[in-house]
């Protein structure tokens, strides 16, 4: 039976593990010039239903690098576009594809697509989750910083897929995250009680942030929310993370922004420029983590 990756929790920690560990060695061997192509005809096939720029990148290289291919789906190359029932497109593409991963607004889609799928199933973004990116974080994290276990994570910002994964990960890595939203922009009220030990809820940055290890934000209006824009600018009004906040967190900490990022927005003009901010190698690790998911979801465990 098909392993399908919805979110952080389809793995055990110890999986987790694995697979950044395996993402650290895949990106030493390609800067190293290796080719490893385990992957060799093997097909991706990439439903997206919101743009990207990181998401189809790093997915499309990735197999190419693992010697495999991609085939790219937007709503107006495939019959979902047309009403095609979800479970009917799941069957066909299990036929035809050996992995698929799905960028789409409902999470709904993406577990009704799964449960009738034959093949494993990546959740690249929903509005409620975003694994992949959290498991490029923790690897960024890791490569820099060594484990998060026990460590303090503050999230700042809207309570949106980010941060949900974020509550995921506070879980499945044992680190306690400070979340910092207005009031009406929490993120699941089921997963904040599921994780209530995990995690801490406050209404400014600043309370959030106070010696925290990683410092991570978004954009105050996701894709699909742009007309919430003028609502949104006003309620987040002082959640802006800027060098001089950073200096308020732990010494050694690091920022993350999972990108594009609005300058002068969610993060001040200078922010991305500070050395504690790690969003390229952030970015980069997308590539090298998801690389090793496919290989995990297609192959198992593999010896290093």
């Amino acid at each position: 039976m098909a392993r399908h990756f919805l979110t952080l929790l389809d793995f055990t920690p110890d999986e987790l593990h694995y697979v950044i560990e395996r993402a650290i060695t895949i990106k030493k061997e390609h800067k190293a010039g290796k080719i490893y192509e385990p992957l060799k005809n093997k097909v991706l096939g990439m439903i997206f239903e919101k743009a990207s720029t990181r998401t189809r990148v790093s997915f499309e290289a990735g197999i190419a690098q693992l010697g495999g291919s991609a085939i790219f789906l937007s709503p107006r190359d495939t019959q979902l576009g047309r009403g095609e029932p979800v479970e009917d497109s799941a069957r066909v593409l299990s036929e035809m594809v050996d992995i698929v991963m799905i960028r789409t607004f409902e999470h709904a889609l993406v577990e009704r697509f799964a449960e009738y799928s034959s093949i494993p199933v990546i959740n690249a973004l929903t509005d409620d989750y975003h694994p992949c990116q959290l498991i490029a974080d923790i690897q960024t994290f890791i490569e820099l910083r060594g484990s998060i276990q026990g460590k303090t994570v503050a999230w700042v910002g809207d309570g949106n897929n980010m941060c949900n994964s974020y509550i995921n990960a506070a879980q499945q890595f044992d680190f306690h995250l400070n979340i910092a939203c207005p009031e009406g922009y929490e993120p699941m009220a089921s997963l904040m009680e599921e994780a209530k030990d995990r995690i801490s809820l406050y209404r400014t940055p600043e309370e959030a942030i106070k010696g925290a290890h990683l410092v991570s934000t978004d954009v105050w209006a996701s894709m699909g929310m742009e007309e919430e824009q003028q609502a949104r600018f006003k309620a987040f009004k002082g959640y802006q993370v800027s060098p001089a906040l950073m200096d308020t967190a732990s010494e050694d900490a690091l920022f993350m922004h999972c990108l594009p990022a609005h300058r002068g927005e969610e993060i001040s003009e200078d922010m991305l420029d500070d050395p504690r901010a790690v969003a390229w190698q952030e970015a980069g690790n997308r590539l090298h983590v998801q690389k090793a998911l496919m290989e995990f979801l297609l192959l198992g465990k593999v010896d290093s």
